[in-house]
């Protein structure tokens, strides 16, 4: 259940270019926060930024009470926390959403995440101790990577991509997935990023018949359920293709790959 809170700010750092983390402090958002789940954070006091902006959640410190958020500067909002300082206080409703299923029976899997979809991958992998773990991440180019070595010590195999070759491998990251599905084979996908990656990486599962969740990215206005700017068509059930609207915020942001109709989503490109 998600609580309205104030958290101290421990730390904002930039990481890549228009890349910013923050850790938090926050004990129940900490001890309670799950692999898939996000804030809504305030971004300021004014009236000119009253909604709030919805972050994945990247990691959580239970012992330190603290978590992280990665944000990229897309506007007004996101640069405003940028600025923020150590010891300030943020305006937090958290944690929302549901979360990803990382049970015990899934002993081999992978996440593909491109862009900032692979900051709750990485919090899964955190969360998820146990398995073979295999990690396929695309950047546009070598320095908009993050968090390769702390994705190395969280899987068992890492393999990364980017667009113009500058890094790991040239070319697309769901090209290598295709690759790798021809002689592995995994429990689960799970995935988040662009919209045409998550389209390919849910063909590709279906194809080769393996379970696979996806993380939508997408604009909110109430995180709350109550208006319509994060709706999504959602299948009534695997065998029929009637479907309802639904909503990002509350009935996700995870989705089984089977459940969601993806070719209609307007999310985060």
């Amino acid at each position: 259940m998600s609580r309205h809170i104030k958290g101290k700010i421990i730390s904002v750092e930039k990481v890549v270019p228009d890349i910013y983390k923050m850790t938090v402090e926050s004990p129940y958002i900490s001890q309670n926060a799950k692999p898939g789940q996000f804030i809504n954070i305030r971004c300021s006091e004014g009236l000119d930024m009253i909604l709030r902006r919805p972050i994945s959640i990247a990691g959580a410190d239970k012992l330190k009470n603290t978590f992280d958020i990665y944000y990229q500067i897309r506007g007004t909002g996101t640069k405003c926390l940028s600025r923020k300082k150590a010891g300030e206080e943020v305006d937090i409703i958290g944690p929302v959403g549901n979360s990803f299923d990382i049970f015990n029976e899934y002993t081999n899997i992978a996440v593909v995440g491109g862009g900032i979809g692979i900051f709750p991958l990485y919090f899964l992998l955190k969360e998820k101790t146990d398995g073979m773990k295999t990690a396929f991440l695309g950047f546009r180019d070598k320095e908009h990577i993050v968090l390769e070595d702390e994705f190395n010590e969280a899987a068992d195999k890492l393999i990364l991509t980017t667009d113009d070759g500058s890094a790991g491998r040239k070319g697309l990251v769901t090209q290598m997935l295709e690759e790798d599905l021809k002689l592995n084979k995994y429990d689960i996908i799970y995935t988040c990023g662009p919209l045409p990656m998550m389209k390919k990486v849910v063909q590709l599962a279906d194809m080769y018949n393996i379970k696979c969740q996806v993380s939508m990215e997408q604009r909110m206005g109430c995180g709350i359920g109550a208006c319509l700017v994060c709706a999504c068509k959602i299948k009534l059930n695997n065998e029929s293709q009637d479907w309802v609207y639904g909503h990002l915020c509350k009935d996700g942001p995870v989705f089984w790959s089977n459940q969601v109709v993806l070719e209609d989503f307007e999310g985060e490109n």
